[in-house]
């Protein structure tokens, strides 16, 4: 058992992963080295992706829930998508069991460099909301993008929300805010396959998950609304900074081992 302050402290970190990650994706960031910290040395691999997908769960579906209620996307350009992400996480949870996801870290970090950088070449990246394609190329695309992602998000995770942000604006041509929307959707459908998985297998501990779900569930219920309204051009610095703080942290673990 963890003391109470131990986690209280875990109750606040999650409920600041919430409010970033409903915004840019990246809570992982902050709620994974929590959880590292805080957990007895040799805790499983699975049992604290576990604890931190029932974690996330919450988070997302605030957040996903706030952004669907505001029209922002039709729900119906989520569905393809949401089911896609979904058979990607089960693959992924699937070999999280046989496979250690470390290898993925310089893979990972390679991705964030080139995001930010092309992020910060292109001033009017994600600014305007101009889809390049026709809905069914848009809708297909997005669905491709989703099962991608769904699987890294069960298999691996750090970075996945703003992944999904980078690539629905870069590919499809959405703005920012219409990115995260799409995002969250697709990231709470990764969240939840994965977090049933987990808890299906026992890999989590119910005494540190609730608690910090509730709190992030607050954050992303936060993080969703001010999003909204701020509008895109302050989303896309959000996304700049957590992009950079996830490029230190995954740097760190790749020099570090």
């Amino acid at each position: 058992m963890l003391s109470l302050p131990t986690l209280l402290l875990l109750m606040l970190a999650a409920l600041l992963a919430g409010f970033i990650d409903a915004i840019v994706g990246g809570g992982g960031l902050i709620t994974v080295p929590a959880l590292m910290i805080a957990l007895p040395a040799g805790t499983p691999l699975p049992t604290l992706l576990g604890t931190n997908k029932v974690v996330a769960c919450t988070g997302t579906t605030m957040a996903a829930g706030k952004f669907l209620r505001s029209g922002t996307l039709a729900w119906r350009e989520m569905i393809g998508p949401v089911l896609a992400s979904a058979a990607g996480a089960c693959f992924g949870v699937w070999l999280t069991y046989r496979v250690h996801g470390d290898f993925l870290r310089p893979v990972m970090l390679a991705l964030l460099v080139a995001m930010l950088a092309f992020t910060l070449l292109k001033p009017d990246l994600g600014q305007l909301h101009a889809p390049r394609y026709g809905l069914g190329h848009q809708r297909g695309l997005a669905a491709l993008i989703a099962a991608a992602l769904g699987f890294y998000d069960g298999f691996f995770g750090p970075g996945t929300g703003s992944l999904l942000i980078f690539l629905f604006v870069a590919i499809l041509g959405f703005d920012f805010l219409r990115a995260s929307a799409m995002a969250k959707s697709v990231n709470w459908a990764s969240n939840l396959t994965a977090m049933g998985l987990f808890v299906w297998q026992g890999s989590w501990i119910p005494s540190v998950a609730l608690g910090m779900a509730v709190a992030n569930g607050v954050g992303g219920y936060l993080g969703a609304h001010v999003a909204l309204n701020k509008g895109s051009g302050w989303v896309r610095g959000v996304f700049i900074a957590v992009v950079a703080a996830l490029i230190l942290r995954l740097g760190w673990q790749t020099l570090h081992g």
